[in-house]
């Protein structure tokens, strides 16, 4: 049988549920790996049909994670940034991400003056996923047509996040609507 986003969903609240922590976390990057198998998932959620730009495919009123669909029609290189109180799994649908990770070396956790190390690099390829966990700083850089699925532990509209300015040495909130309400 298919590994369809319902069972996703069912499979990702039990590990949640059983372990609030990076171990749970990382049971969930198993999982978006599982679904991201299903072929007629991915090319419902971010194939060639699918809309352009990020969208939400569920939510869980109960543990607050997450899921979207991330389709991208042109290149994007972020700043290195964080997800704030909440975490991420990265899942590569089509075409690539590069991902690259880093340690805040000032020993602050807020805005202002921050210098960051730059301490691994690496490509997330089709059916890959990778954790990003609770204040994990990372950096993303993706070509013209990457789309990727998205969990996050919290809706990031409502979360204050950080992103960095390496040349400045400066941490920086990301502006949001409705970040100052989390």
């Amino acid at each position: 049988m298919t590994y369809s986003l319902d069972s996703f969903i069912k499979d990702a609240q039990a590990a949640l549920k059983a372990n609030n922590n990076a171990a749970g976390r990382e049971q969930v990057r198993v999982l978006l790996e599982k679904l991201l198998t299903n072929k007629a998932f991915v090319e419902e959620a971010v194939g060639p049909a699918a809309p352009i730009g990020a969208r939400k495919l569920y939510e869980d009123k109960e543990l607050g994670f997450v899921v979207l669909a991330h389709c991208n029609p042109k290149a994007h290189k972020s700043p290195p940034h964080d997800h704030g109180a909440s975490w991420a799994v990265y899942g590569q649908a089509v075409n690539y991400t590069d991902m690259s990770e880093f340690k805040r070396l000032d020993g602050g956790d807020g805005a202002g003056d921050a210098k960051l190390e730059k301490v691994k690099s690496y490509r997330l390829e089709p059916g890959h996923a990778g954790v990003y966990d609770v204040g994990a700083i990372h950096a993303i850089d993706y070509p013209e047509g990457s789309r990727f699925v998205r969990v996050t532990g919290r809706d990031l509209d409502y979360v204050r996040r950080l992103k960095f300015d390496t040349a400045a040495g400066k941490a920086i909130p990301i502006e949001s609507a409705t970040a100052g309400a989390g």
